[in-house]
């Protein structure tokens, strides 16, 4: 493996080019979602072969609509029973963990990715990401954003449209611009 997909995977500051690894891994992702999103009803019993080989795991039992969108492809897991509706967009440089029985909008998107703040540092082209995860049951509206690092509880829903810039804690109903707690569900 090479240095900046470990640097990757581990979480640390890494540089994209030059790294044979990470090209063939954005390579073989890129060509796994273009079959994937080239599915139409008559051979959409394909989906679930593509997404096995394409996600780190995918549970039985869930939908996930084209087109989609994803970097690598392995830093995703997708629990059983879960319904993500058209057009999600997965930037997984950092693991992304969608639980069981979640519900997705169209246009969700989930984004790992994270740069330094210094601008000195940004100017080299390393870059980082934080994982996130989505609690089992939990409902993501439609164009909802989640942030690096945020984590959203158990059953919680957050509305259309909202950007989650902070961990939502379960069985709440959270909304708006950035993501605020409304009230228990």
């Amino acid at each position: 493996m090479g240095e900046m997909k470990d640097r990757m995977l581990r979480g640390d500051l890494y540089r994209l080019d030059g790294d044979p690894d990470l090209r063939a891994d954005l390579d073989r992702c890129a060509e796994l979602v273009c079959e994937y999103n080239e599915t139409r009803g008559a051979d959409q019993g394909r989906r679930p072969e593509i997404l096995a080989k394409l996600l780190g795991a995918v549970g039985e039992h869930t939908w996930v609509l084209p087109p989609i969108h994803l970097n690598y492809g392995y830093q995703t897991t997708i629990g059983s029973r879960t319904f993500i509706n058209i057009g999600v967009v997965i930037l997984d440089v950092a693991t992304v963990t969608i639980g069981d029985d979640v519900r997705m909008g169209p246009n969700v998107q989930l984004l790992t990715p994270t740069h330094p703040l210094d601008p000195a540092v940004r100017h080299t082209g390393l870059q980082s990401g934080e994982p996130i995860i989505i609690g089992d049951g939990a409902w993501l509206g439609g164009g909802a954003i989640v942030c690096p690092g945020v984590t959203i509880g158990v059953d919680a829903v957050i509305g259309a449209g909202s950007v989650v810039t902070q961990d939502i804690p379960d069985r709440v109903l959270a909304a708006g611009n950035p993501c605020r707690v409304i009230r228990p569900l």
